[in-house]
């Protein structure tokens, strides 16, 4: 048992086989019409609830479009096979095409809108589409709906009623698992989760959120289509409850108990969704109670889904050993402007108000190339607020922010991430359910062209993931934490955890990094070998902004400091200078307690 489990990688794999075993074995003594077509109707939901993973699960997103959808794909197949007589060549491609299509048109003004008014919007457009298909009746069959409608048949090869339809279902399912397997895997997976996570840090590192979104809706739709193909030719018949709320919620309700990013848990789910009410059955008037006990038992229990609930069983049974880091690989040197002169970033009269509260008023400063420079100022003075104009997660109100003399105030976030500017936050940013090399990695996206397409041309060793990794490693190692980072991150310390923040904003070659608080949460001696290695950095070339309330650390470690004070500039100048001006002393260090050296 134990040489099984160490050539399936001692993971989820042994239970996986299984269960592909268990399938199979179902299939086989599968006897009656009757629970061939459950079988078959199961497949359809497997597949269905696999798109709906890309958008709810992988993007986090609540769309509430993915049951419409599929109507609108069992629609297409509907008329296409009843009327006109086409095969499942072409029924299956335009029943695919039309969702897609129609993804893509409303997904632009859906998915600027974020939380319940998404769903909202969402479920908007799902009545929308039903009224259309009782209304057009000439088309759609009105309430009565279609019928008539062929079995499945390609390149003239008619698929039999039965184990036919059933096999091919369920070939699809394979196919789409597959699919789903190659894009959530790798470095287009990881950006999914810190994009699902954390969209603020996400774009932080250069990553296109909204394309993501956008990419993960028109999959779904993909997928849903062509479920609603398959249960168009299976069942033969197509009307509006095709198109109604139930199969939403049938869904949504798969993909929660199941596990909204594992793929064996949309198939889990669907199995559960389809027989469950033909297991309770037995219980004649009682069995719709006892099934709504057991939806809501299992939600309770596994609030991750059932698939994680068994992985969390596996690692306590069959732990994992680490695998072995990849070979620290360097990032490209910036020594080139190494002793460059002249601005590298400059801020011009930046103001920003949030309602009645001045935030900044006129600020404006210079960043050198090289330079490690303080920002300074008590609480609600308007330092993080800074950054956040700077990192472009705030628009500001008027002002400009130029780097390298070029405007980037009125730029995206992830752009400017990719322009050369990297921070941390004040509140620490990284997954807690990734590995500390992953959180690190994932900054390579932007570098790798990291992207569907990517994902789906991918080799099984995935090259361009193994180079972000092995770049992680040498970052991870130059702040003097690589031996955390097999790692998850939520389970390290509070110090760590912001030298792990700051490896991640080191792998995006940054020529500015931006640190908020960075020394919180370390003690004495790991502060000065902190800002050693950012001594070390800005010898490099890399020019830093340190917002800071220890001064025992920032003292030594910048070059000049800036004040801040309710959003005014107060004072400029070398730490010395800074520590003596009386405009400082009042408003944030205070008057010193005896003679100072």
């Amino acid at each position: 048992m134990s040489n099984f489990l160490r050539w399936c990688g001692a993971g989820i794999r042994p239970l996986l086989i299984l269960g592909v075993l268990g399938l199979v074995l179902w299939a086989t003594t599968i006897s009656s019409a009757y629970q061939m077509r459950l079988f078959t109707i199961v497949g359809i939901y497997a597949l269905l609830a696999l798109g709906y993973q890309f958008i709810f699960g992988h993007a986090g997103a609540l769309a509430l479009t993915q049951g419409s959808f599929f109507g609108v794909g069992a629609y297409v197949t509907g008329i296409l096979g009843s009327r006109y007589g086409l095969g499942g060549e072409y029924t299956l491609l335009l029943s695919v095409a039309l969702p897609l299509a129609l993804a893509a048109i409303v997904a632009a003004p859906v998915l600027r809108l974020d939380s319940h008014y998404f769903a909202l919007a969402t479920l908007g457009i799902g009545q929308v589409l039903l009224l259309v298909a009782i209304a057009w009746q000439d088309l759609t069959g009105g309430s009565n709906g279609l019928s008539g409608i062929p079995g499945l048949s390609v390149l003239g090869y008619e698929i039999k009623k039965g184990p036919g339809i059933m096999i091919a279902v369920w070939c699809c399912v394979a196919a789409g698992a597959l699919l789903s397997w190659r894009i959530t895997r790798g470095l287009y997976g990881a950006a999914l989760q810190i994009s699902r996570e954390n969209p603020v840090a996400a774009q932080a590192i250069g990553i296109d959120t909204a394309r993501l979104r956008y990419a993960t809706f028109l999959l779904s739709a993909m997928f849903a289509g062509l479920a609603g193909a398959l249960y168009a030719h299976s069942i033969r018949v197509v009307s509006v409850e095709a198109l109604e709320f139930p199969i939403m919620v049938a869904c949504l309700t798969i993909t929660v108990l199941g596990g909204r990013t594992h793929i064996a848990g949309a198939i889990l789910g669907a199995i559960l969704i389809v027989n469950l009410p033909e297991w309770f059955r037995v219980m004649e008037k009682y069995y719709l109670i006892a099934y709504g006990v057991a939806l809501l038992a299992a939600i309770i229990v596994a609030p991750y889904g059932l698939i994680g609930l068994l992985e969390q069983w596996r690692a306590k049974l069959w732990p994992e050993r680490p695998a072995a880091l990849p070979e620290p690989a360097a990032l490209p040197d910036k020594s080139p402007v190494v002793g460059q002169a002249g601005t590298l970033l400059e801020v011009q009269d930046v103001r920003k108000r949030f309602g009645g509260l001045k935030a900044l008023d006129g600020v404006s400063f210079k960043v050198a190339y090289g330079e490690i420079l303080g920002l300074i100022g008590p609480n609600g003075s308007g330092k993080t607020t800074m950054l956040n104009v700077i990192t472009g997660i705030y628009r500001a109100d008027t002002g400009s922010v130029l780097l390298n003399g070029e405007a980037i105030h009125e730029k995206a976030s992830f752009t400017i991430a990719g322009s050369g500017i990297a921070r941390t936050f004040q509140n620490i940013n990284l997954v807690d359910d990734m590995a500390v090399l992953d959180n690190v990695a994932v900054a390579r996206y932007g570098f790798e062209k990291a992207g569907l397409s990517q994902a789906l041309g991918a080799d099984w060793h995935e090259a361009a993931w193994q180079r972000a990794r092995a770049n992680a490693v040498y970052l991870l190692d130059a702040l003097g934490i690589a031996h955390t980072a097999s790692a998850r991150a939520g389970g390290l310390a509070y110090g760590i955890k912001r030298k792990v923040e700051i490896a991640r904003a080191l792998a995006l070659e940054p020529s500015l990094l931006l640190l908020d608080e960075p020394a919180a949460g370390l003690n004495e001696d790991e502060q000065i070998d902190l800002a050693d290695r950012l001594r070390t950095f800005s010898r490099k070339g890399l020019s830093i902004l340190v917002i800071e309330h220890n001064m025992p650390f920032l003292m030594p470690l910048a070059q000049r400091i800036i004040c801040l004070d309710h959003g005014v500039v107060i004072a400029e100048g070398t730490p010395a200078e800074i520590r003596a001006n009386p405009l400082v002393i009042e408003a944030y260090l205070g008057a010193p307690e005896g003679p100072q050296p």
